[in-house]
């Protein structure tokens, strides 16, 4: 599990010439935060630019949400984004996308069926939508698959906020296909390859675990007050930072709940918590009911929500802020915690899934085992009013952040793909070694 076989060979280490990815129900191109869009659209986005640095040539299929969206958009040098047209460009949520799997997959197919054979050295699917468009494309093309999850049905499920909706069976049965038909699966975590294995029954010689990363040319320490002036925040509030998309998931109630608590145990100070993010998932977590939620909790006045903004934006965010707040209930990695560590500033996170990996207790934040507002209000607000403690966790924030770099996850991801060209060539031509990238089929077409 991470090794993943044995180590590739020198005369395996080609890059494979053509990528494709496909990312089926959200796009590099939308702006994280609400929606469908978060980490998974920062995940590919950051990866399949330094896939094309490295030499190797990018396709992304996403699908279309808008009729003015062009059907291919050369977004990065070596990277082109392919809007496929599968039904309805609004309205449709995604909890009805597998009813547009053939369409979709029909536009990829099409697309490929327009290129000379063996046009693409190996697919990587994000989610499980994908990757059942995935295992397709490759039983068509006659290329290895590599999926990478990103969340998982069976652990979610295991971990739903009140309120939350579960993963319905039909995904739970798509992704236990996927692991079946999947070349290499790519994990996040050594937690999520346990998941895999144990969950789902994957080989485990067929995991790899490739952490993301953090942009730290964006996400980087930077000046408090001037972040604050910039996007007009109280210079002297004791000021909470909650990034991402506002669903039972992510639980900003559990920070709203904590700033009552906060705002009752001490309130003269002028506690604030800034909510960035848009609407996803549930109707039961929305701007009106954290509304109704902060009323009820005597602090209307003291919650204000910011809509999803640019990479670069946010970092000016996490600098406004005393502390970042993360209280999902469940995170394959945990990016905005990452991304706040990086510009210096310390997290409280749920300690859950990849958010014990991304955050060091006591080190960069503090990991919480619950999601109790007393508990919350405890931690926010030792961190907002010990200086001491404040400037040791944010030290060590940007060290923990150091340590995660998209051009390592590529690295990782390279290897991933060598070695399944490798192997998909080894299946073909038995007892013979094929340096990966040179076009070789486990199939034909």
């Amino acid at each position: 599990m991470g090794k993943g076989g044995p180590p590739v060979s020198a005369e395996q280490s080609s890059l494979p010439h053509r990528v494709a990815l496909i990312s089926l129900h959200t796009s590099p191109l939308a702006q994280a935060g609400g929606g469908d869009a978060g980490g998974m659209n920062v995940y590919v986005a950051q990866t399949a630019r330094r896939l094309a640095d490295r030499g190797v040539q990018v396709e992304i299929f996403t699908r279309a949400t808008g009729s003015d969206q062009p059907p291919v958009v050369h977004w990065h040098p070596g990277v082109l984004v392919r809007h496929v047209v599968a039904g309805p460009f609004e309205g449709l949520d995604k909890i009805d996308l597998p009813g547009q799997l053939c369409s979709f997959t029909a536009g990829v197919l099409r697309a490929e069926a327009a290129r000379e054979p063996g046009h693409y050295d190996l697919v990587h699917s994000h989610y499980w939508l994908s990757g059942q468009v995935g295992y397709l494309a490759k039983d068509r093309w006659a290329v290895p698959l590599v999926h990478s999850a990103h969340t998982l049905a069976k652990v979610k499920n295991a971990a739903l906020a009140d309120g939350d909706r579960p993963e319905p069976f039909g995904r739970v049965v798509g992704e236990e296909q996927v692991v079946v038909e999947a070349d290499r699966l790519v994990a996040n975590t050594a937690t999520e390859a346990r998941e895999l294995i144990e969950l789902y029954g994957a080989d485990p010689a067929r995991v790899d675990v490739v952490a993301p990363g953090v942009d730290t040319d964006v996400f980087r320490p930077g000046d408090r007050s001037r972040a604050r002036a910039r996007l007009g925040l109280p210079a002297d509030a004791r000021l909470i930072v909650f990034a991402g998309r506002i669903q039972p998931l992510k639980a900003p109630d559990v920070l709203v709940r904590a700033l009552g608590e906060l705002h009752r145990r001490s309130p003269d100070d002028r506690w604030r918590l800034v909510v960035v993010g848009g609407v996803s998932g549930s109707v039961t977590t929305s701007p009106d009911s954290l509304r109704e939620l902060a009323a009820a909790e005597g602090v209307a006045d003291r919650l204000e929500f910011r809509p999803p903004v640019a990479p670069e934006l946010l970092a000016e965010y996490f600098r406004a802020a005393d502390v970042v707040g993360v209280p999902s209930h469940n995170e394959s990695f945990g990016l905005v915690a990452l991304e706040a560590q990086a510009v210096g500033t310390p997290v409280v996170a749920a300690a859950r899934g990849g958010l014990t990996v991304a955050v060091r207790d006591d080190e960069s934040g503090l990991l919480l085992p619950g999601h109790d507002a007393r508990d919350w209000a405890d931690a926010l607000g030792r961190i907002c009013r010990d200086a001491a403690l404040r400037e040791r966790l944010s030290a060590g924030a940007v060290r923990q952040a150091a340590a995660f770099s998209w051009e390592h996850t590529v690295e990782k991801l390279l290897d991933t793909y060598r070695r399944a060209i490798a192997d998909a060539a080894a299946a073909r031509h038995p007892g013979r070694s094929v340096p990966a990238g040179t076009g070789e089929r486990v199939g034909s077409r």
